[in-house]
């Protein structure tokens, strides 16, 4: 979720991958300094801030800042952080770094809310929000810390990624660079509703351990991690039964921040307040926007930051990379492979010499820069790609038509009958989102073969001819159903899929049970609660029987489906425990019963009076 899971798996993912890089502790300890600060803000509240300085000062050194709110530890001036910065080669080629517990976490005084809202006029010293607050910290820094030399960099990955993205609306004159790197831009979008349909794996496990403080006592102690007993999240959150279970067994409503999730799970004023994107105007910071096109957490956020940037700001440079990472994957280890899929080179160390740490050095110490403004990883072709804007101009727009038989094609349905699939969709028989236990949202299922799932009843298939030539999609794809079901409400999730021939070779990466012989690589997938349809703020129930439109972004891909390949798209309608189950039901799930969960019959239609379709970008 707002987070980085894989930091600490065993508690459900404590947030605080910033700092995971290789561990370069001898040689900090030998270099730098180590100061601890409470840098007080405008309205009297001190935020905890630990600066480490270089021992040699025979030069002005730029600032690198983390804003977290996963803990700037280890505290005490004598406890050093193992490594700091992006990576290790800002150690070495010096620089001021900053760690700062963000407002109301950790060590920091205040109350804490998850993405504070962001506030257009600041009228008085009490009107105070995370770009005050970073506001407020530079000039601190540049006043007290010597032997700077004016400018400021911010990064963050995750959670600090929003931080960095609000540093951005400080519009501190010294703020000279800036990366938000997987950043949640809108919290309902990004971490807690896909589309309106809850995200209980990767929720439910973070929020104890998250929840070390609900009072504005700083403190150093962290969060309890959730024990759930079992390594099997399916049987979990299937006894644990509906939502309200969540507080009713477990939680005994005693963690503030779930209870807003369960009280909100229509896009409101408490969500609409948390998203940063409608706030991205009038920036002036050069901006690096970084994220993975396997992340499962803030995929979102990264494509729309760089939209919005990219839109609102078009004299400002705004640079874009992704690559085939999994959420803060670029920060750390090669980046070679995704669980059985072998990309073909070491994306992390390039990511992080050629793109990320020549960003930062030109606009902080002046160095030559030969950056393009886009730099995309295409999979598939397993190759970086360059261009000026996101997504390429040469693109193309088509549809990509289901049609009777099973069939997926360019080509639109034909003829007058109403043809249409249906399957029985039973919430109490949810098909899994991974084939195996696991109590997390283990990532690599973005990537992992599907042939499991298209073996149920309750999935339908569809896929195209093999391909004669290569085909790439490049750009946002979005799903336009006509579907209809006996109940009042359904999830509808689509999964594109690249089929693999029967010639495919195993990898060095393949799993001993796994053959890439007819594999079904999951490209991109995303889910729908289908009362959402007409907006978010305005459930609609659907009336039994009734043919209706239901549209919804899938998000951006740039992937090569090769000669000899297929596309094929999975749609099912339930997908767990990845999203909550629907009762199928017009009704606030969050607040349903056990015995409100009823199986319906869902058709989704393939006719030329009612097409089924994903629109796509062909490059």
């Amino acid at each position: 979720m707002k987070s980085i899971f894989f930091v600490l798996l065993c508690v459900f993912g404590l947030k605080s991958f910033a700092q995971n890089v290789p561990s370069d502790a001898a040689y900090i300890k030998t270099h730098y300094l180590k100061y601890e600060y409470q840098i007080p803000m405008r309205d009297g509240k001190k935020l905890f801030t630990s600066v480490y300085v270089p021992k040699d000062q025979s030069v002005a050194y730029p600032f690198m800042m983390d804003r977290t709110c996963y803990s700037v530890g280890p505290y005490g001036p004598d406890q050093y952080k193992a490594s700091l910065g992006p990576s290790p080669l800002f150690v070495h080629d010096g620089y001021i770094f900053v760690y700062q517990d963000v407002r109301g976490r950790w060590m920091s005084e205040g109350i804490y809310e998850e993405m504070t809202p962001e506030l257009e006029v600041h009228k008085t010293n009490k009107d105070v929000d995370e770009g005050t607050d970073t506001y407020d910290t530079i000039d601190w820094l540049l006043k007290n810390i010597p032997n700077n030399n004016g400018k400021v960099g911010v990064w963050g990955i995750s959670y600090p990624g929003f931080y960095t993205t609000t540093a951005l609306l400080s519009r501190h004159p010294a703020l000279a660079a800036a990366s938000p790197q997987a950043p949640i831009a809108n919290l309902y979008r990004d971490d807690a509703f896909h589309n309106g349909a809850f995200m209980l794996a990767a929720n439910f496990g973070f929020y104890p351990y998250f929840t070390n403080r609900q009072d504005d006592k700083p403190t150093q102690r962290s969060g309890k991690a959730f024990d759930p007993g079992t390594n099997d999240g399916y049987d979990f959150f299937l006894k644990m039964g509906a939502m309200r279970n969540s507080n009713l067994k477990y939680y005994q409503d005693t963690i503030r921040l779930w209870n807003e999730m369960m009280d909100h799970p229509n896009y409101d004023e408490h969500w609409e307040d948390r998203n940063v994107l409608s706030h991205l105007h009038d920036i002036k910071t050069p901006t690096l926007v970084t994220g993975g096109w396997y992340d499962a957490e803030d995929l979102y956020g990264a494509i729309h930051t760089y939209k919005v940037l990219q839109k609102r700001n078009p004299n400002t440079p705004v640079y874009f990379a992704m690559g085939p990472w999994v959420h803060g994957g670029w920060a750390r280890g090669d980046g070679d492979h995704l669980g059985d899929v072998d990309f073909g080179a070491a994306t992390g160390p390039f990511y992080r010499e050629k793109i990320e740490f020549a960003f930062f050095s030109h606009y902080l110490k002046g160095t030559p820069l030969d950056l393009p403004k886009v730099s995309v990883f295409q999979t598939g072709e397993n190759q970086w790609k360059n261009y000026d804007t996101w997504p390429p101009e040469s693109v193309v727009e088509k549809n990509l038509y289901f049609l009777p038989g099973g069939k997926l094609s360019f080509t639109a349905p034909s003829g007058k009958e109403d043809s249409f699939n249906e399957f029985v969709s039973d919430p109490n028989k949810p098909v899994p989102f991974i084939n195996r236990k696991t109590m997390d949202m283990d990532r690599d299922y973005m990537t992992a073969d599907q042939r499991f799932a298209a073996a149920m009843p309750d999935v339908l298939t569809y896929q195209t001819d093999v391909l004669t030539d290569d085909l790439t999609l490049s750009g946002d794809m979005w799903a336009h159903l006509r579907v209809s079901t006996t109940g009042t409400d359904a999830d509808w999730v689509v999964k594109v899929i690249d089929v693999y021939p029967d010639s495919a070779q195993n990898n060095k990466w393949t799993a001993k049970d796994v053959l890439m012989a007819g594999y079904q690589q999951m490209i991109r997938s995303e889910a729908m609660r289908g009362k959402f349809r007409r907006g978010f703020d305005r459930p609609r129930a659907f009336t039994p029987g009734k043919v209706s439109r239901v549209s919804f972004e899938l998000q951006d891909v740039l992937h090569t489906f090769k000669k000899g390949h297929r596309i094929m798209v999975q749609l099912q309608s339930t997908w767990f425990p990845l999203i909550d189950r629907n009762t199928q039901q017009f009704q606030d799930i969050m607040k349903a019963q056990d015995t409100d969960f009823k199986a319906e019959t869902h058709k989704v239609f393939t006719s030329s009076a009612h097409p089924s379709y994903l629109k796509v970008k062909v490059l």
